[in-house]
């Protein structure tokens, strides 16, 4: 937010600099994000002074030139000049030889020294616009007899330059939308470290008194939840023009382009007090205001010239039948104030924060108003802000006041009161800070002292501080006034050292990121605010809309409930890549999910893998073998394996899943995550094209079994291993972690370790049919294994899996 340092002044006695000013609001909490020099004319006039002519004569080979000379304090110097009424002994404006000129923003004019018509000129006597004062160009400026010679003429029109400190505003800081809001701050250090006596300059204002009821208009408020106050007051017989150039000056100097004097006027005010309000041409009215909803599909043409669709949502200010605002963001353009308005109505209003930010995001505006409304202006200057910008028109538009100030409150806006302990402000801030210079902060901030004994005090807080609820944030303001440098720091720091937590889970998140990106997977961030309408769009019976963790306030309807998985985020990356031709992706996330659980709410983090495309980086020695379900499983196998838990995972058959095929892997009665792919109709839903297969892991979960992980350092064995095969013909059904489960249960001891090495589905198999080749190993660490002790166990898991599988032995 910008402040101009000329129009700051006008509220708060002090002669410091700018960069002092700056300094201090930084301290208090309004960090300077920098300082802008403005000069009052571009270039500063610097090279042009004032001079007198000795002489003007005519030019030997022009009629319409004079050649003069003229003194600035030394050598006189000749000059060819060709204003009509140039003459011997004026006093005049002589731009020097070397200066530029700039007769606009954007033209610049430098002076040398030159020969016109063959007589040598030395520089310029200057009219009006030829020095960017004006537009007059009838002849050269002639001053005052009495005007000394060589005085500077940016000294002489008195141009002195102006700065704009630019706020970094942060959204809790609605006090300061203001220069008045900015310079109380000011005045509340001042007194506090320099000990002064100031006091905040609020700009006089007169009553508003009707001269007729030539024009009444009536006020209705259907919405007093969403319009707790509006204030309104008619003016005839105004002369809309342009503004006068103070006014423009301070408006451009805050980033604000001048319209005509009326608009300018309320855009004044705005910035002076934090307070918007709105000028409507009375033709539009028809006597009435109404506030209410907006009819839901409505159009409405806003003041840029754009039409607009409304919602039912929309707080809107009406003549009872048309559209003429949007409430607290932007006005219409049929209502605007034009060069033809001779009257005008006024509105200055206190509106919803939340209703005027939910409004403001939907339409896709930001404006100067809504700005300042979503962040909570302050309710009890509404009266005093329509005061000010009705004197302000009447003094540079006319006009005659034609109705009685309209009032409708139909929700009073009270202040808060703050429980407060000095001791405890003390305690927080690690300092003493005497309670009388405490009162007197406070009092500086507008926060007035109600009631006090000896241990506390009750405050009451002014509704506009719409950040000070707490005994806390009373603190806070004392210490930012106080300053945060000023808090002493100990002479000796107590600390304990307590013992880290094992296993250390940051550790072994970062081991396995720094694992995944090894090998070629990029980590992608998102946002924890999801959709919706994804549980509505996507037929699925995983997610449950009464699971939703609905937002209050949410920005858009795409970011309106917390999320409850991770892989419609997943998906929507994918797209995006795909889109921007980046089809083959690697990507992983940790991130949290959230749901609601009765009336618990829940939130659980998960690690999601996603492979998309091909397998390798496009190379004229790599394969061009696309990424497969098998790529992923090793990828997981991979990560398990790494953190010792592998050995315990068991794979199951999916159920109730996003995912349309693929398996669940369980670590003892613990599900850790799911992996498979995504199935056609969800991949269409994103405008997905490729295969995409996903590992969905519950981090927590792993965490939770990482304690099966005991390391157990074991002397390499002695013995060799003993591999004895089985050829099984199977059901279709069965899977190889079911062989692999019951040949574990028959041996614990020498068996270590089961493997399939050839599946075959087809031709010469009966329907229903596969045929499974497995591997077991077999070793002792201790001796070399006899064929007798590993036949025995083989032949055990032979009748194990003819029993219980229906295998044959081929």
């Amino acid at each position: 937010m910008k402040i101009a340092y000329s129009w700051l002044k006008d509220y708060v006695q002090t002669d410091l600099s700018v960069d002092e000013i700056s300094k201090i609001l930084t301290e208090t909490g309004l960090e300077v994000d920098g300082v802008e020099k403005i000069e009052s004319v571009k270039g500063g006039l610097e090279g042009v002074v004032v001079g007198e002519v000795l002489s003007c004569e005519k030019h030997p080979d022009a009629d319409k030139l004079k050649v003069t000379t003229v003194t600035i304090g030394g050598e006189p110097l000749q000059i060819v000049c060709g204003a009509p009424n140039v003459a011997a002994g004026q006093k005049v404006i002589v731009a020097t030889v070397g200066c530029t000129l700039y007769p606009k923003p954007d033209e610049a004019f430098k002076i040398k020294a030159s020969k016109i018509r063959g007589v040598e000129s030395n520089g310029m006597l200057c009219a009006e616009d030829e020095l960017g004062l004006g537009e007059s160009h009838a002849g050269i400026l002639v001053l005052q007899q009495d005007t000394p010679v060589g005085m500077p003429a940016a000294e002489y029109f008195d141009l002195a330059d102006d700065y704009v400190i630019e706020i970094g505003l942060t959204p809790n800081r609605a006090d300061a939308m203001g220069h008045i809001g900015v310079a109380r701050d000011l005045v509340a250090y001042l007194n506090y470290h320099k000990k002064a006596s100031l006091k905040l300059r609020m700009p006089e204002v007169k009553k508003l008194e009707a001269n007729s009821q030539s024009l009444p208009h009536s006020i209705t408020i259907e919405e007093a939840e969403l319009c707790p106050k509006y204030f309104g007051v008619s003016i005839q017989n105004v002369k809309v023009d342009a503004s006068p150039a103070w006014l423009q000056k301070r408006l451009r100097a805050v980033g604000l382009s001048p319209i005509n004097n009326i608009v300018d006027c309320t855009n004044y005010v705005m910035r002076e007090l934090g307070t918007p309000l709105h000028a409507f041409d009375c033709a539009a009215l028809n006597g009435k205001i109404v506030v209410k909803l907006a009819e839901n599909g409505a159009k409405f043409t806003t003041l840029d010239g754009v039409e607009r669709t409304l919602d039912s949502s929309n707080l809107v200010i009406t003549n009872g039948e048309k559209n003429l605002a949007i409430a607290g963001v932007f006005g219409g353009l049929d209502s605007g104030i034009s060069e033809n308005t001779t009257n005008v109505f006024i509105e200055s209003a206190y509106f919803n924060p939340v209703s005027v930010r939910k409004t403001a995001k939907m339409h896709g505006l930001s404006t100067d108003a809504s700005f300042r409304y979503e962040r909570g202006v302050d309710p009890h200057l509404t009266r005093f802000a329509l005061e000010r910008v009705v004197n302000l028109i009447q003094e540079l538009a006319g006009g005659e006041i034609a109705m009685d100030l309209l009032e409708a409150y139909p929700h009073k806006i009270e202040n808060q009161t703050v429980d407060f302990r000095p001791d405890y402000c003390n305690k927080v801030i690690g300092t003493e800070i005497p309670p009388a210079d405490m009162k007197q902060i406070l009092g500086d901030l507008d926060i007035q002292v109600l009631a006090e004994d000896k241990e506390s005090w009750k405050l009451e807080v002014p509704a506009y501080r719409v950040d000070v609820t707490r005994e806390i944030d009373v603190v806070e303001e004392i210490l930012r006034i106080y300053g945060f440098n000023q808090v002493p720091l100990p002479e000796k720091l107590n600390s304990n050292l307590t013992l880290s937590v094992k296993p250390n889970l940051e550790k072994i998140q970062h081991t396995l990121a720094e694992l995944l990106v090894s090998n070629g997977f990029s980590e992608m961030m998102n946002n924890s605010l999801t959709s919706s309408l994804y549980l509505e769009k996507i037929q699925q019976n995983v997610l449950l809309k009464e699971n939703n963790i609905e937002i209050l306030n949410p920005l858009s309807q795409d970011l309106d409930v917390m999320r409850q998985t991770l892989v419609y985020n997943a998906l929507e990356v994918v797209e995006h890549n795909q889109n921007r031709q980046n089809p083959d992706l690697k990507l992983f996330e940790f991130g949290k999910i959230y749901r609601k659980n009765g009336e618990k709410y829940e939130e659980e983090k998960r690690l999601i893998l996603v492979l998309s495309g091909n397998k390798y980086e496009e190379q004229w020695n790599n394969p061009k073998d696309k990424a497969s379900f098998y790529t992923l499983k090793g990828v997981v196998n991979s990560l398990l394996g790494r953190i010792g838990l592998s050995s315990f995972v068991q794979e199951s058959a999916l159920e109730n899943s996003l995912l349309a095929d693929g398996v669940k892997l369980s670590v003892l009665k613990d599900e850790i995550g799911q992996m498979g792919w995504v199935s056609s109709a969800l991949k269409k839903q994103f405008g997905i094209k490729n295969e995409v297969f996903i590992a969905d892991l519950s981090w927590d979960a792993i965490c939770k079994n990482l304690r099966l992980n005991k390391v157990i350092f074991k002397e390499i064995p002695k013995t060799f291993e003993m591999r004895r095969d089985f050829s099984l013909l199977l059901d279709e059904s069965v899977r190889f972690s079911d062989i692999e489960k019951l040949a574990k249960n028959a041996d614990k001891k020498i068996l270590k370790r089961v493997g399939l090495f050839d599946v075959y589905e087809g031709k010469n198999l009966e329907a229903g049919k596969k045929s499974y080749a497995v591997s077991f190993y077999f070793q002792d660490n201790e001796q070399t294994l006899k064929d007798q002790a590993v036949d025995t166990i083989m032949q055990k898991i032979r009748t194990e899996l003819e029993t219980r599988l229906g295998a044959q032995l081929r």
